[in-house]
């Protein structure tokens, strides 16, 4: 089912939503937007080497930068957090159980990273209960459900599904890199 909303405020966003997961385009306003990119998308944002995508030892790995530690610890300045603000307002969260971004850089063939959940072990005792992933730019990666649902990368897009939904991300092979931000709340 797709429902297009215009909420007074001269932006237009569409809402796709099945059973699984809902997909929104347009999700933050383009001065709130270029704020996150200006950061994130910079040679100034601090990312950080992790050996590996899922698990320790899957082979992979990726650059990460994480906002809010999983339990909700913060790992960040007072700035980097004003940049999630607009997100919290958003989706009314009172409360963010992590949120890290995640940078994969190009591969020659597309690479899956593995279907994994978001919630387990200490996880289930926070009470979080959705998992959302924000992407920051347009490429030909992917996040994919467990039933085969491809959610192309596209710049401002969100997704939201149950935190127990198994997915996986892709990396990409037409940009330089793949850059999402990932929330449990």
């Amino acid at each position: 089912m797709n429902v297009k909303y215009n909420v007074g405020t001269k932006t237009n966003f569409n809402v796709n939503m099945d059973v699984e997961h809902k997909v929104i385009d347009n999700f933050l306003n383009e001065n709130n937007l270029k704020k996150l990119e200006d950061m994130v998308m910079s040679v100034y944002m601090p990312w950080y080497f992790n050996d590996h995508v899922n698990i320790e030892g899957d082979d992979y790995f990726q650059f990460v930068y994480g906002f809010i530690n999983q339990g909700g610890e913060l790992n960040c300045n007072e700035f980097m957090m004003s940049l999630l603000e607009p997100f919290r307002l958003k989706l009314k969260v009172d409360y963010f159980h992590r949120v890290k971004a995640n940078l994969s850089p190009k591969t020659e063939k597309m690479v899956e990273h593995g279907m994994h959940t978001d919630r387990s072990g200490e996880w289930t005792n926070y009470g979080m209960k959705k998992t959302g992933i924000f992407y920051l730019n347009t490429c030909n990666g992917y996040t994919k459900l467990e039933n085969g649902k491809k959610i192309k990368s596209k710049r401002n897009r969100y997704v939201e599904f149950n935190c127990t939904t198994k997915h996986t991300g892709s990396s990409c092979t037409d940009e330089k890199r793949r850059v999402v931000i990932n929330f449990n709340y």
